[in-house]
This record gives C-alpha cells, sequence and structure tokens, in this order.
C-alpha cells in the first residue's frame, strides 16, 4: 500500500472523537470519511473496521443517541471503500488532501452502486455485514 499518513489536525481530530468531545452536529459525511481514514492510515481494514466500530458506538453512548442507529454494512462497506481508494491514489499528507484527491468519496450514495437499498437498508444489514448484492466492493487485503 501507498503510504498515507495523518496530519497532527487528523490525529487530534479522532482523539476528540474518540473522547467524545466532538458535537455530533459536526460529525457528517465527510467527518465519518476522515476518521475511516485515520484508522485505516495505520491499520489494516478488519482492525480499522472494529475501531471504527467501537469508536461510533461509544459516540453514540456518550449522545444519548440510541445504538440502534449504528450500521454495521454501512460502516464495513465505507472502510472497504476508503481503503479501496488509498490503494489507487496517490500518498496522502493527510485526511484533507485524501479526501480532496478522492471527491467519489463524499457521494454519500455511492453504497447504492454496490447494494440495493432494499438490502442495505434492511435491518439484517444494520444488525451484521452482508455482503453487496449488486457490485463488489474491491478488496485489497486477505
Amino acid at each position: 500500500m501507498k503510504k498515507h499518513e495523518l496530519s497532527s489536525d487528523d490525529r487530534r481530530f479522532r482523539r476528540e472523537f474518540e473522547a467524545c468531545e466532538f458535537e455530533p452536529e459536526g460529525f457528517d459525511h465527510r467527518a465519518h470519511v476522515r476518521l475511516a481514514y485515520t484508522y485505516l492510515a495505520e491499520n489494516d481494514a478488519e482492525t480499522a473496521v472494529a475501531l471504527m466500530r467501537a469508536a461510533l458506538l461509544a459516540f453514540l453512548q456518550c449522545h444519548d443517541v440510541d445504538v440502534s442507529k449504528y450500521h454495521e454494512t454501512i460502516t464495513r462497506a465505507w472502510i472497504l471503500a476508503v481503503r479501496h481508494f488509498m490503494e489507487i491514489s496517490s500518498a496522502s499528507s493527510s485526511a484533507d488532501v485524501f479526501i480532496e484527491n478522492n471527491p467519489t468519496l463524499l457521494d454519500t450514495k455511492i453504497m447504492l452502486t454496490h447494494y440495493s437499498a432494499e438490502l442495505l437498508f434492511s435491518e439484517e444489514a444494520r444488525a451484521r455485514f452482508v455482503e453487496p448484492n449488486l457490485d463488489q466492493i474491491p478488496r485489497h487485503e486477505p
């Protein structure tokens, strides 16, 4: 894999998120992609999924949001998508540079090219990872 690095701002963002110092209103799709990048820059995809899951569930609990809002398939699928773009793009010095170079990742509907809405928004997909039923997400790790 090409070397993707974290800036001091990325590390601070992740630290603040994990410490529940990040406001829910500011945690938009771009922030989700940024958090995924921070985990993937230092870990393999499986570890990044576990870290992302733990961080998201803690964030929901910390802000008194029902943990049923967490979606396993969307979380794992986006980790795989960010990993894919990390593999095919040039090295980045920060999440901001990476996202700027890969604006496709800002399209919140991109998973609907891999999953039917019926499957993606099912209770099964929320509870556990389900494989795409339209187009596979490229995998770069075993």
